[in-house]
């Protein structure tokens, strides 16, 4: 069992910067692919930034690629977002989530980030 829990939202500017993290507990969190996902008001949870146990490989959706960054400290059991240029698109409820086979199987509460234009 992993249990993962997420903080640093808020509310921003647009043109602004967020920093979110991601602690997870439990010994197995080096080995698992991890992921963010977003959901915002009346729409689908959406893949945002995935990233492999190592580290070594990243993935992006489209519409992040170029303005979020994704990456894990497997000593301090921490995946971060780091999210700039934000946009008022942006806002949403943000969720991690970790992947140890072939899907998500673990999922913390969210945290709410607010981009103001």
């Amino acid at each position: 069992q992993v249990q993962l829990v997420e903080s640093g939202g808020g509310l921003v500017q647009a043109g602004g910067s967020l920093r979110l993290s991601c602690a997870a507990s439990g010994r197995t969190f080096s080995s698992y692919a991890m992921g963010w996902f977003r959901q915002a008001p009346g729409k689908e949870r959406e893949f945002v930034a995935a990233i492999s146990w190592s580290g070594g490989s990243t993935y992006y959706a489209d519409s992040v690629k170029g303005r979020f960054t994704i990456s894990r400290d497997n000593a301090k059991n921490t995946v971060y977002l780091q999210m700039n240029s934000l946009k008022p698109e942006d806002t949403a409820v943000y969720y991690c989530a970790a992947r140890p086979s072939a899907q998500y199987d673990y999922w913390g509460q969210g945290t709410q980030v607010t981009v103001s234009s």
